[in-house]
């Protein structure tokens, strides 16, 4: 028989905290509480892995004949870039294998998502499992909350959103740059790249505008919202979005894959663009 909880010694929290009833059962839950935390931990697993593969691939990126882009490796800075993807110029020389092409902006994107308020929740209670879910004692005896390294390192998630903006103005920029075509006496072309690029961009700043931080950089700090029309309009605009904000964390997760697969495909030779224009 397990001894009272008020006996148990050296734990403040979690599983053997003196205030949860002293039974030996981590949870009475008979439902299936473990599917959503097993889900998030295989959804994150699958995108880690891939663009983690993407990203040090160093071939495929980029389509010159259409000027597709993959967003896994703009902007392309390095000597080494494929002739053309060079959007913003080649400012180093060849990289070693262990630093990816777009080693700028991966960098900011990762911190943009890992200091996410929605992802934080999801590995924070699928991964560190704290908690795993409601009526589930966490497994840890203490808990400092985020006021420590390296988690403290999650207040900076404005920062990271402002970043996040230039690099989604970038991808627009590498979007618009895909409707130029030589193929076509007017220069302009239009193929079913050019309609994922445009859905995953679009998506990528839905995200990125329904964040938590944009919302407080647009309607924060202000006492009086009467006197302030125009940013209470974007911040109640914001707001909406912001209901959704888990959703769209993981449809860009999904387009980010999508369009690196089938540019890879386009740029590898195994398909061929699908044209409407040039």
């Amino acid at each position: 028989m397990s001894a009272p909880a008020a006996q148990r010694p050296g734990r403040g929290t979690g599983i053997f905290s003196p205030t949860r009833a002293a039974i030996a059962a981590r949870t009475l839950r008979t439902d299936r509480w473990w599917k959503a935390p097993l889900l998030t931990d295989l959804g994150l697993a699958v995108f880690i892995v891939y663009a983690t593969v993407r990203a040090f691939w160093g071939s495929a990126y980029w389509v010159p004949e259409y000027h597709y882009l993959t967003p896994f490796y703009s902007p392309c800075v390095s000597t080494a870039c494929a002739p053309g993807s060079s959007h913003l110029g080649q400012w180093v020389g060849a990289l070693p294998w262990f630093i990816p092409m777009a080693f700028i902006s991966l960098p900011f994107l990762l911190l943009f998502r890992l200091t996410c308020y929605y992802y934080r929740k999801a590995y924070y209670r699928s991964v560190w499992q704290s908690p795993t879910a409601c009526a589930v004692a966490e497994p840890r005896g203490n808990y400092t909350g985020e006021t420590r390294l390296p988690l403290i390192i999650q207040n900076s998630h404005r920062y990271f959103f402002y970043v996040a903006v230039l690099i989604s103005t970038l991808n627009t920029y590498d979007a618009v740059v895909a409707f130029h075509s030589d193929e076509t006496a007017s220069g302009f072309g239009f193929g079913l790249g050019n309609l994922i690029l445009v859905g995953n961009v679009t998506l990528l700043w839905i995200y990125t505008v329904s964040c938590h931080s944009c919302r407080h950089a647009t309607g924060g700090r202000l006492k009086h919202f009467s006197k302030h029309p125009v940013r209470y309009w974007i911040w109640t605009q914001v707001s909406r979005l912001n209901t959704r904000h888990m959703e769209f964390a993981w449809i860009t997760l999904g387009t980010l894959m999508l369009t690196d697969f089938y540019i890879m495909l386009v740029a590898s030779g195994t398909i061929t663009d699908l044209r409407f224009i040039g």
